[in-house]
């Protein structure tokens, strides 16, 4: 399965990219993605998330968006005191909601503004201590209303659990429905799926841009490996790597400025950055072996795959180059490094009794942690925050993308009707 190719060690084919859809951007409406939760944490968050003053005026519920994404997220339980609305102008009665069983009660308000325009106001509240944790005040314009719950469900999430939530982000990954590909994105939740590019010829190895408005991917449609820049706005797109033989698995220098690739143009594949435009091509590290998968740090290390030692390994080269170093040595098979946004973890697919697995590398300690019970994983992609891993897999015969907490208690399953779904890459957290 490791190769000298465009396609990565555990990629078939495809790559699958999801991005979100916002309303400038050049996209076109799809099939959504629904999401399973098939795990949660062993101890949950109660909460209460009532509908807010003046939302029933709403065509649309926010609320609902709100406790959608903290159950999807395996970590919250929802608590019910009844149908009312609690403004955000009072002090709710917190001990008799600590009574219901909440630990926490989230109080808003719709305040009209014209022309169809509302201010969002919202406090949390601690039952517990009898205290208040913070309020916000968030502008929602029509049809943002998916938009500002996210916006809302983040908040609760990073003052209960002390960590940035990651639901208005988005994700990017390839649908392959008969013999078309399509490179789509959507919201975190599955929802606003849109298609960004549509070929007769496989698409891979899609990779974000730091500032959330570029897709690196590689295209078939010449007929050979090609590596793309795609600004998601407008719809443009850039030849960043057209060299002889292959280019492929394009990966994003933490500054935007620059791309890791590879290339086989003086023979094996083997590593190079070039600048972001295309320009100013030079080599990161040379072996007589494959060189594969480059993945950059937050901290300027470039992670790979590399068989250079006899069996497919992960290795760490400096971004200016220099002597590589082994990082994995558990196990005959390790592919896909992703480095966690804080540089602590390192996820990757590890071949387990035969089965392709997700798997997480303590850095400092060096311990590995098998994520999954799955047989045919790739592509891990961690979210912003680094708690969840986003993952391609199979299931009934077809691909599907799936997702597991960084601790692994949490799982979900993303799905598309009739459609085989490949390589996600979730998107950086943008204000």
């Amino acid at each position: 399965m490791f190769r000298a190719s465009v396609v990565t060690p555990m990629l078939a084919t495809f790559r699958l990219l999801i991005l979100a859809a916002l309303a400038s951007l050049s996209l076109t409406a799809h099939a959504q993605l629904s999401i399973e939760i098939v795990g949660a944490g062993a101890s949950r968050y109660p909460v209460v998330i009532p509908i807010f003053e003046n939302e029933s005026q709403l065509p649309r519920g926010v609320t609902d968006v709100v406790r959608a994404d903290l159950e999807r997220s395996g970590l919250f339980s929802l608590v019910s005191i009844g149908p009312q609305a609690l403004p955000e102008s009072a002090v709710p009665d917190l001990a008799g909601i600590r009574s219901r069983g909440a630990d926490a009660v989230l109080t808003g308000s719709f305040v009209p503004q014209g022309d169809g325009r509302y201010q969002v106001r919202f406090r949390l509240f601690d039952t517990q201590k009898q205290v208040e944790l913070g309020a916000m005040a968030l502008p929602m314009a029509p049809a943002q209303n998916r938009a500002v719950g996210h916006r809302i469900a983040d908040f609760v999430y990073e003052k209960l659990t002390g960590q940035p939530g990651y639901f208005s982000t988005r994700i990017a990954y390839v649908v392959k429905s008969g013999s078309s590909y399509e490179l789509q994105v959507a919201d975190a939740d599955g929802m606003n799926a849109a298609t960004a590019l549509r070929s007769r010829e496989p698409i891979i190895s899609p990779a974000w841009s730091p500032d959330g408005q570029r897709l690196a991917y590689v295209s078939f449609e010449q007929k050979k490996p090609i590596v793309y820049v795609h600004t998601l706005a407008t719809g443009q797109r850039r030849v960043v790597a057209n060299f002889k033989g292959s280019n492929s698995a394009p990966a994003w220098s933490p500054d935007g400025s620059q791309l890791a690739v590879v290339l086989t143009k003086d023979g094996l594949s083997q590593l190079y950055a070039l600048n972001a435009d295309g320009s100013g091509v030079r080599r990161l590290a040379s072996s007589s072996g494959i060189d594969t998968e480059p993945a950059w740090a937050a901290d300027g290390n470039i992670y790979f795959t590399s068989d250079r030692g006899g069996s497919p390994q992960i290795y760490r080269v400096s971004a200016g180059g220099g002597t590589a170093q082994r990082v994995t040595f558990d196990g005959g098979y390790n592919v896909t490094p992703r480095p966690s946004p804080d540089g602590r973890q390192l996820a990757f697919i590890t071949r387990n009794n035969g089965r392709f697995q997700v798997a997480v590398l303590d850095i400092a300690s060096k311990q590995t942690t098998i994520l999954t019970d799955s047989a045919r994983d790739e592509s891990p992609s961690f979210a912003p925050n680094g708690r969840m891993i986003l993952y391609a897999t199979e299931s009934g015969g077809r691909g599907v993308l799936s997702a597991v907490s960084s601790d692994g208690r949490v799982k979900q399953r993303l799905t598309v009707q009739a459609a085989d779904v490949r390589e996600p890459a979730w998107g950086p957290q943008v204000r």
